[in-house]
């Protein structure tokens, strides 16, 4: 008989970015062969499961025991023996001589083991599961530092098989059938079983489906004119049990700030969704996330907007002191702002993106931009609202008089923020962001400061990546190995793999046939990746393919080394040789869709040509066009990387 599971692990509120990583890890819970459901709130993490067998069957297994040496059958036996058998508990007559796969002999005995209750089983494993789960940080609650440790203390648990209470206690909470509702809006006790559990939680204002709450923010803040985005979505989320939107508003005199600055306010620090009129201009409004029913005397609505415009006031006073002094007058002040402490300033840093900048050719604004880029870090804006670097150093430029390419490059330098965002839109804006970056993963790699595992401070992961992503979309044609060496370019090698691979969509043994042979530019890898995977719906390439390992493999066979590439023409034989030599000629320097043209050739040249005769001459010289061939068309791509049909993937 199976029967349906519930465990639910009542706690004060988790931070709402923890609860994804718990609910992967409850994910794997053993429920003896069923698969868990999870689910969420802040104030409770949620596993649910059907078709747990309310038993489990007996098993027998072979108990080993030392080596029978000298023994063909049973006893007399040796003192280990014996001692084993009194350990175990067997009587004489259940020993038996068990022949092992190494080919030894030892003594055995067939234990049965019998079935157990699930609920036994599953009172022993889960509170070691439970207090198992892997956190950021964690707190002891009770019992100082030798008590159990839980991301916030855990007030009640509902353990249930069936009708059945799975009996554990931790930290002196017991399990049970009594879950709590809403904490303002439901009931403090709320006995549950396994089939009314949801429905009496909906009844005491939690909602315990997060699709749901989702669902229901977005669809209630659209309706009110939010601008819904996806990451402040997901945090409402998880810090909600029962969400309503509200709409609210402020003095239309803040949108004099700049918009960024009052989405900022709003988003990070209020967690507001952000309003727009018609005309796609900030309006003075915001929709604000409630985890309640309603409000109907507005007083959530007019704490919000007074929490709001305290904010605001705050943002208007940090921009108008900025505007006392000038960017550039604050270039000597990130002398006093540390980068790293082995790699010194930001105003070190500033002078080696600026160098970068020069290298890579950068012209005057994108030279100017790179000297002012890191100058808002000693704003008070800035210091305030930290999200704001790059786009504050970009605004208060643009009011102070910079020209527009380089106020732009500033705002959008520290672009792509990842693989989703977006790269600078302006060439200034590109190369300075570019050399921001490489001057991190530079300086970083020289100071052993190399990424490791899921170890990586300075996240120079994204930041390789932003490389990556900038030299692919913006197609510039610096040569790799000018940019990178060492430990850092098999690293950066990493990201374009990834990048091509699983940004791009190329199949693995396309990035892996084209990066084999090299790479000049990022921008050339892709061109022979369009190249390549252009062609490869084709009815030729695959073949060829196939006929392109076989040349690999008789040239390595033959160990066929040969400086000189020249073919003795005169050599060839009419027929399937010299039409392939001379169709390979009309093609080499063509696109792989022509080269696949080759196709026939190659078939009726492997049909009916032999390479290995004994004339030694005739012989070098059809290895020497089979090299040559390889050579010219490997220029593209490595063919023995490419999977074709029949073949796995190793």
């Amino acid at each position: 008989m199976s029967l349906d599971f519930l465990l639910e692990i009542g706690t004060e509120e988790i931070p709402h970015w923890m609860i994804p990583g718990a609910l992967a890890q409850l994910e794997k819970l053993d429920l003896l062969g069923a698969q868990p459901r999870v689910e969420a709130t802040p104030r409770r993490l949620v596993v649910q499961a059907a078709g747990v067998p309310e038993q489990t069957q007996g098993t027998e297994r072979v108990l080993l025991g030392p080596a029978a040496l000298g023994f063909s059958a049973g006893p007399p036996m040796d003192p280990a023996t014996e001692g084993w058998m009194r350990k175990n508990k067997l009587d004489i007559t259940e020993v038996f001589i068990q022949d092992t796969e190494k080919g030894g002999r030892r003594w055995g005995a067939t234990r049965r083991i019998p079935g157990r209750a699930a609920t036994e089983i599953l009172a022993e494993s889960l509170p070691a599961s439970i207090l198992g789960l892997q956190w950021p940080k964690t707190m002891y609650w009770t019992g100082g530092k030798s008590g159990p440790r839980f991301i916030r203390p855990i007030r009640w648990i509902v353990a249930l098989l069936g009708d059945q209470i799975i009996p554990f206690e931790i930290a002196g909470v017991k399990s049970g059938n009594v879950t709590r509702g809403h904490r303002k809006l439901g009931a403090a006790s709320i006995p549950v079983s396994t089939k009314n559990y949801e429905s009496e939680l909906r009844k005491n204002f939690v909602i315990l489906s997060s699709h749901e709450r989702r669902h229901k923010i977005e669809t209630e803040a659209a309706a009110l004119g939010a601008k819904i985005d996806s990451d402040l979505l997901e945090t409402l989320t998880f810090i909600t049990e029962f969400p309503t939107a509200i709409r609210g508003d402020f003095d239309p005199a803040y949108l004099e700030l700049p918009a960024e600055v009052l989405t900022t306010v709003m988003r990070h620090h209020q967690k507001y969704f952000s309003v727009y009129g018609i005309n796609g201009a900030l309006a003075p409004n915001f929709i604000a996330i409630m985890n309640t029913s309603a409000d109907p005397e507005g007083l959530i609505k007019h704490g919000n907007e007074r929490v709001l415009k305290a904010r605001f006031n705050d943002a208007r006073f940090f921009w108008n002191v900025d505007q006392q002094k000038k960017l550039v007058d604050r270039g000597d002040d990130l002398a006093h702002v540390t980068f790293q402490a082995k790699l010194g300033s930001y105003l070190e840093k500033t002078r080696r993106i600026t160098d970068l900048v020069k290298e890579l050719g950068g012209n005057e604004h994108a030279q100017r931009a790179a000297e002012l880029c890191k100058c808002d870090l000693t704003t008070e804006m800035v210091k305030e609202f930290t999200d704001l670097q790059g786009v504050i150093g970009g605004l208060y430029a643009k009011a102070q008089g910079e020209p527009e390419a380089v106020s732009r490059a500033i705002y959008q330098h520290y672009q792509p923020l990842s693989m989703e965002d977006s790269i600078p839109e302006t060439p200034e804006g590109q190369i300075v962001s570019l050399a921001d970056k490489l001057d991190t993963l530079r300086g970083c790699f020289s100071v052993g400061l190399i990424p490791s595992g899921s170890k990586d401070p300075f996240a120079l992961r994204r930041a390789a990546q932003g490389v990556v992503k900038i030299l692919a979309e913006a197609r510039l044609d610096y040569y790799f190995d000018q940019l990178f060496a060492g430990e850092l370019r098999d690293f950066m090698l990493e990201r374009v793999q990834y990048y091509f691979r699983e940004v791009r969509g190329y199949k693995y043994d396309e990035v892996n046939a084209v990066l084999k042979v090299g790479i000049s530019t990022v921008n050339d890898v892709e061109n022979r990746l369009r190249q390549l995977a252009a062609v490869r719906p084709t009815p030729n390439f695959e073949p060829l393919a196939a006929s392109f390992k076989r040349v690999n493999n008789i040239l390595k066979q033959a160990e066929f080394s040969d400086p000189d590439p020249t073919v003795n023409v005169r050599m060839l034989e009419d027929g399937p040789e010299k039409e392939l030599y001379e169709a390979y000629q009309e093609r080499q320097a063509d696109s792989l869709e022509r080269v696949a043209g080759l196709r026939p050739y190659v078939d009726r040249y492997f049909d009916k040509v032999m390479v290995n005769v004994a004339d030694p001459d005739v012989r070098k010289n059809r290895l020497r066009m089979l090299s040559h061939m390889l050579r010219t068309f490997s220029t593209i791509a490595d063919f023995s990387e490419i999977v074709t049909s029949g073949e796995q993937k190793s």
